[in-house]
């Protein structure tokens, strides 16, 4: 079926109100739910085959995300699709207000590579759970995940409510010509401009899922032994490539060398410098491989550096002596590549930080102080953690989205079913009174001081 096609079947589809009903959302999302549960192995297969992700880090960071959130839309939608009641001020007496949650209708959802089920179906969950119909495009890059939701989606939806496009640029900027409600996309800033500029053309509403360079503070008085382990896991989980992953380092000049080695110690015994192994992962192609390859400078090597182009294989590798001005500070890295800048004055380097734009995450490491709330008060991110790195994401009550160059928009949870909903303003009024005389002229200046004290005082 061609593009358009599919675009004009799901708006017909909407338009039927057939997938308004709150008993359609939840039999829809248990759907879901069975087909991803019984096809785990050929969901495990597929993602080991585009970057050797095995089945145990499958599971965590992507399948069991979606189906939580699956559990958590069906649990909560009839709260979540309730009047929403509000205050009504005394000028609008005698009144009831309340927001009401609409589907905005037909949605478009572009996924990502790095994690190509989750970034692709936690948006869909939350799709689903307000009532709208779905194009989907996974990333050509992961192609037999590409494959795999393809053949599970379409073989099980109606193309009218949810359908899976494969394809690559050109096929992204078809779909981008048609008309939508709602558009989601994940991936980096360089496409989301094309996106935003394509949904501002038809004035759709747009959520960018984007990234940046993260940075992780670690303060003298942070607990080294937990620091390192959380650094080491956040950082190289999905060889480096998350979005909300660590991206550079910045460590107290008087504990680096102790964590730094720290860091080191964990590495060889959990991580290898020679191929792949359980939990890690390749780098997704050959272009990505040689970006990483060259932002490595060996005369700075203090662990790793070691690169197998015919595995896509990049160690895990920290960088030492690191300055602002060195190659890899120039970009986000997306990749197991951590270097580390020591600092002696806290507020010199967070001038420095500020340069950037604003990162989707941010860490900090040292003991809750008025030191670690001002840097959280102060500094602009989408979401972080105090003494840890990534987790945050796994809380579906906290949603994620950054802000500026690191995106628009929010998900996860209540926050995803918002980010899909449009929220109808309604207030009833009651017929029992009127207080025509207030409206009417004659004018005077005693109803004026009575409405100026309704409008700007209650």
């Amino acid at each position: 079926m061609a593009i358009p096609e599919v675009v004009a079947s799901q708006r017909a589809f909407f338009d039927s109100q057939a997938t308004r009903s709150v008993d359609f959302r939840i039999q829809q999302l248990k759907k879901l739910e069975t087909i991803l549960r019984n096809n785990e192995d050929d969901l495990a297969v597929a993602i080991y085959a585009d970057l050797k992700k095995s089945r145990y880090d499958m599971i965590t960071t992507e399948l069991s995300l979606v189906l939580g959130e699956i559990s958590t839309a069906i649990k909560k939608l009839p709260a979540w699709t309730k009047k929403q009641r509000v205050a009504t001020n005394l000028v609008n007496f005698p009144a009831r207000s309340y927001r009401l949650a609409e589907p905005y209708g037909v949605t478009y959802i572009a996924g990502a590579w790095n994690y190509p089920y989750q970034l692709t179906l936690l948006p869909l969950v939350s799709a689903m759970a307000a009532g709208n119909t779905a194009v989907i495009k996974p990333s050509e890059l992961a192609v037999n995940t590409s494959h795999t939701l393809a053949k599970l989606i379409n073989e099980n939806f109606p193309s009218e409510y949810i359908h899976v496009i494969e394809g690559g640029a050109e096929t992204a900027t078809e779909i981008l010509q048609q008309k939508f409600d709602k558009i989601f996309f994940t991936g980096g800033a360089r496409i989301g401009k094309i996106v935003y500029e394509a949904a501002a053309r038809q004035l759709t509403p747009v959520t960018l899922e984007l990234g940046g360079k993260n940075p992780a503070i670690v303060l003298p008085d942070c607990n080294i032994s937990v620091t390192a382990k959380r650094l080491v896991w956040g950082k190289f989980l999905n060889a480096g490539q998350s979005c909300v992953a660590p991206d550079y380092l910045l460590v107290h000049s008087s504990i680096e060398q102790k964590l730094l080695g720290e860091m080191k110690r964990l590495l060889d015994k959990y991580f290898s410098t020679e191929k792949i192994t359980e939990n890690f992962m390749a780098i997704v192609d050959d272009r990505h491989f040689e970006r990483l390859k060259g932002l490595i400078n060996p005369d700075k090597v203090f662990y790793g550096g070691v690169t197998k182009k015919e595995d896509r294989f990049i160690s895990p590798t920290i960088l030492r002596n690191m300055t602002f001005d060195d190659d890899v500070m120039k970009e986000e890295i997306f990749g197991p590549i951590l270097p580390a800048i020591r600092f002696d004055s806290l507020d010199d380097v967070v001038k420095k930080i500020t340069r950037y734009e604003k990162p989707l995450s941010f860490y900090v490491y040292g003991k809750k102080s008025e030191t670690t709330e001002k840097l959280f008060n102060n500094f602009s991110f989408g979401g972080g953690s105090l003494n840890d790195s990534v987790m945050y994401f796994g809380n579906s009550n906290l949603p994620l989205g950054g802000i500026g160059a690191s995106g628009i928009g929010a998900y996860h949870g209540y926050e995803g079913f918002k980010t899909f909903s449009h929220y109808k303003s309604i207030m009833e009024k009651g017929m029992w009174i009127e207080f025509w005389f207030l409206k009417s002229p004659p004018y005077a200046e005693w109803k004026l001081k009575i409405l100026r004290f309704l409008l700007e005082k209650l």
